[in-house]
């Protein structure tokens, strides 16, 4: 059996060594026309952690007194992200493939028959199942003007060697809110403009408005419930509102669009939702073909994409596999960091609060006090936690076992019971149990 997989960024590298697992004899190729390891590896997860973790620990010295604060190193900085990136060298994620048994094809794939993949200046692959790992990219939005200048993408401000004296943000989601935050705190003069009426508009209020509460204190304009209406060299932005915003440089940022054009798809039989490809629990899209990671629209996160990946080799490999979705967790990586999982809306749910200050670990932390919370969300019909929001210091650490309490459906009387280790973070989790168990029946 041949099995192509289109795409080898995170997801598609992940189901290699997933479905060798599970099968050593399986032929396996690889078709990736950039680098393998994608977009996470190269231009965002990776990258951008590296960049953020170097301003959180500079601005953690203002807040403990036994220090000297200072602005990090530019050069440093750039260094760090090079070599966790390895310099943009995929030798490693190669070495991978290698040592799996999966071989490489470099090039873009177009399926140009059903069991037959085309690579541009290379090989004809005859498959007997196709695994579709194409990903996504930077969306650009139609504004007037843009392509007069030469804006950057996430991709670019990931491998920015400069620091802009001002820089324009489109876009308040998760990507254009650490950006702000780390070109802000490494000097730049940050203008952030979302069309949307407040900061991290698919996480919990409560998280957003204190993340904008923290970049309004550290100086970054944020232009909220407004549109970008023309862009013009120099640069200059017209908004919505009629405000102009000036800028050396301009980030869009304004979500992703699933790479699934001109690949050949449609003569496959697929079907396609709103989202991206429709797939089943088992992550089939259609005869012999499975769909993995952002083109199934899913929930745009690399730790989605390789469960769908798990998910897909274990399909293939005849087991009886169904993916769930209940507990999808995820990070944003602003200072203080926000973490999100599960259901935390609804009117039938009950939700109680716990301020980080209250728990022993924050005053052992930092000096003074950074605002946090834990907030915990309940089915009171089934007594059991359905969703959380975290906000503060390595939230996405410490969220794990609100994920497995999630995922588990475990009780919050279990959940209560359950011993937290003391100072720590998590403590809150305890006293934000007893308040939400006063809620249900």
């Amino acid at each position: 059996m041949h099995v192509v997989v289109l795409g080898g960024g995170s997801t598609g590298e992940h189901f290699v060594g997933a479905l060798r697992r599970l099968d050593r004899e399986v032929e396996i190729t690889l078709v990736e026309t950039r680098l393998v390891g994608g977009e996470c590896t190269y231009y965002a997860c990776i990258p951008t952690k590296t960049m953020l973790r170097s301003v959180e620990l500079a601005a953690a010295l203002e807040r403990a007194p036994s220090f000297t604060p200072r602005r990090p190193d530019e050069a440093g900085v750039w260094e760090w992200r090079d070599w966790a990136t390895d310099d943009w060298d995929d030798a490693a994620q190669v070495s991978f493939l290698e040592e799996n048994g999966a071989t490489l094809v470099r090039g873009y794939g177009r399926i140009v028959r059903p069991g037959l993949v085309e690579v541009e200046d290379g090989p004809e692959l005859a498959y007997d199942r196709l695994v579709v790992a194409t990903g996504s990219a930077p969306a650009i939005p139609p504004v007037e003007g843009l392509d007069s200048v030469d804006y950057w993408t996430n991709e670019d401000a990931a491998r920015a060697h400069l620091v802009p004296g001002r820089l324009a943000i489109m876009g308040g989601g998760p990507v254009g809110a650490e950006f702000a935050q780390f070109f802000a705190r490494m000097g730049s003069r940050v203008t952030l403009v979302e069309h949307g009426p407040r900061l991290l508009g698919r996480v919990h209020e409560d998280a957003a408005e204190l993340v904008a509460e923290v970049f309004r204190e550290e100086g970054i304009d944020l232009r909220l419930g407004v549109d970008v209406v023309r862009v013009e060299p120099g640069v200059r932005l017209t908004l919505s509102d009629g405000a102009a915003v000036e800028a050396d440089t301009l980030l869009v940022a304004t979500g992703r669009r699933l790479h699934v054009d001109g690949l050949g798809l449609e003569d496959l039989g697929l079907a396609f939702g709103p989202k991206g490809i429709t797939v089943d629990r088992r992550m089939r899209a259609g005869e012999n073909v499975w769909a993995i990671g952002d083109v199934t629209g899913v929930s745009l996160f690399t730790h989605v994409g390789k469960y769908q990946a798990r998910i897909a080799a274990a399909d293939m490999a005849g087991r009886t596999v169904e993916a769930d979705y209940r507990a999808i967790p995820a990070g944003i990586f602003t200072d203080p960091a926000v973490a999100t999982v599960g259901r935390t809306d609804g009117g039938e749910l009950v939700s109680a609060r716990w301020d980080l200050g209250k728990v022993s670990r924050t005053a052992t932390y930092e000096k003074p006090k950074r605002p946090g919370f834990v907030r915990l969300f309940a089915d009171p019909a089934e007594g059991v936690l359905v969703g959380a929001v975290a906000v503060g210091p390595e939230a996405a650490e410490w969220l794990g076992q609100l994920t497995l309490a999630v995922r588990a459906a475990v009780p919050v009387d279990v959940l209560l019971d359950t011993i937290q280790p003391f100072p720590t973070f998590s403590e809150a989790i305890f006293w934000c149990l007893r308040d939400l168990r006063d809620l249900l029946p």
